[in-house]
């Protein structure tokens, strides 16, 4: 294998280790997607707090800040000290990580919705979480996906420094190519892929986002 060229010995670990990389795939996408959902869960409605008490939005959004101030692969070794070796870690690290653009963006979109649509919708007998449900969000919903689609094209590259500390995925391949004498390709086996789903995460998400864009519905009916 080793008078192969690097791209020949690229599909030739492919041909020969395909359900591996697969299963690290698939890992490394699950890791970085539970990371950002359990960040979204806590994000969302954190954001809309701090839209609604806009004294607290200083400290939380500073909060938040801070944790992206600290270096990623600092943060593993930190969590990695009470939470140990595994994917758990990296969950913690992406969760953390992914907590600033998630909250930045629903507190962003919750007050850019028009004061005068929310007093029209008082004045129909709306209810407070009326209004949130059918009218803040609605109208916000494409900032919010944009803070999601942020976080988890992050979080991708997170988890692969996360094989430092045992969690898999794609990074794991990438550390035996860096490992190994020859490891060019077995570098890039881990890196294309890697790559390749932060741009379709991204693309995906990006579309989703538009989508999703009242603008964009207004202009679709005129």
């Amino acid at each position: 294998m080793k008078d192969l060229n690097v791209l020949q010995q690229f599909f030739y670990y492919f041909n020969e280790n395909g359900s591996y990389v697969l299963s690290q795939f698939s890992r490394h996408f699950l890791i970085s997607a539970y990371g950002v959902l359990f960040a979204a869960i806590v994000g969302i409605p954190l954001g809309i707090l701090i839209a609604r008490k806009r004294k607290l939005s200083r400290w939380v959004i500073n909060a938040a800040n801070v944790i992206q101030t600290v270096p990623s692969l600092a943060m593993l070794s930190i969590l990695m000290l009470g939470l140990g070796l595994g994917v758990n870690t990296v969950i913690v690290t992406v969760f953390l990580y992914s907590l600033l653009p998630i909250i930045s963006n629903t507190y962003t979109g919750m007050i850019q919705v028009d004061s005068t649509v929310l007093d029209v919708g008082k004045g129909m007998g709306m209810t407070r979480f009326e209004l949130l449900f059918q009218v803040e969000l609605p109208l916000s919903i494409s900032v919010i996906m944009a803070g999601i689609r942020n976080a988890l094209v992050v979080a991708i590259g997170i988890t692969a420094i996360g094989s430092f500390v045992g969690a898999g995925g794609l990074g794991d391949i990438i550390i035996r190519g860096t490992n190994a004498t020859d490891g060019t390709a077995l570098i890039l086996v881990g890196a294309l892929p890697t790559a390749l789903m932060a741009i379709a995460v991204d693309g995906f998400l990006g579309m989703l986002e538009r989508r999703l864009d009242p603008a964009s519905k207004v202009t679709k009916k005129s």
